[in-house]
């Protein structure tokens, strides 16, 4: 997410001594690969027997930049909730994003703003281990792991409430990793009132709220 910086710097040619062109000769220009494509240079020819010198100078050409997107998300509220507030989530999502935030709505919308941003955890973990599917979608969708997943689909999701809007700005921040979470690590975790075996072989993380988190 950091700003890429370009600089243009000249090449430096110290005459010795001037050189004179007899004839009408083109001069050769040297630049570096801005990533622009600049008007065609004009060659100016030479006047016929007159002496040209060279200096070295450096040459400071200002690039324009683009702002990365992830640079128009704020990145440093003082809470997680105000994060959140901020956070544009009005933009059209991906495939994979609304798999991720469709997750976290249907998992955790009744959990606190940190109990739902580590459930997305557990979805990105997941998809970056070789142990499940490498997509968000692919690990929400993948059988037997999420019980709100009814025959291979997702249950209608109701767009215009607030609970939407937090789980999709809750999965922007995951995504890009804008807030630290407790259970930044973790790839399993269940409800506190239920006790799956599973759980016995794996390195408990954190509760929060009424899920707890393992890695």
């Amino acid at each position: 997410m950091g700003r890429k910086t370009y600089s243009l710097s000249a090449i430096a040619l110290a005459a010795s001594a001037a050189f004179s062109f007899s004839s009408l000769d083109g001069a050769e220009a040297f630049a570096r690969d801005t990533g622009e494509t600049d008007p065609a240079p004009v060659a100016t020819p030479a006047p016929a027997e007159q002496d040209i010198t060279f200096t070295s100078l450096e040459v400071v050409q200002p690039i324009a930049h683009e702002t990365p997107e992830s640079a128009e998300t704020p990145s440093a509220a003082s809470s997680l909730r105000e994060l959140v507030s901020d956070v544009a989530t009005d933009a059209a999502m991906s495939e994979q994003m609304r798999c991720l935030a469709g997750a976290v709505y249907f998992e955790s919308r009744g959990e606190p703003l940190d109990g739902q941003l580590a459930v997305a955890e557990v979805i990105i973990n997941r998809a970056e281990d070789r142990r499940w599917p490498a997509s968000y979608c692919g690990v929400v969708y993948q059988r037997s792991q999420f019980s709100f997943v009814r025959g291979g689909r997702m249950p209608r999701i109701k767009t215009a409430s607030a609970a939407w809007t937090r789980a999709k700005a809750i999965a922007k921040i995951a995504h890009e990793e804008l807030w630290e979470s407790d259970a930044a690590d973790a790839v399993y975790f269940h409800a506190n009132y239920v006790k799956p075996r599973w759980s016995r072989a794996k390195t408990r993380l954190a509760q929060i709220d009424t899920h707890i988190f393992y890695r």
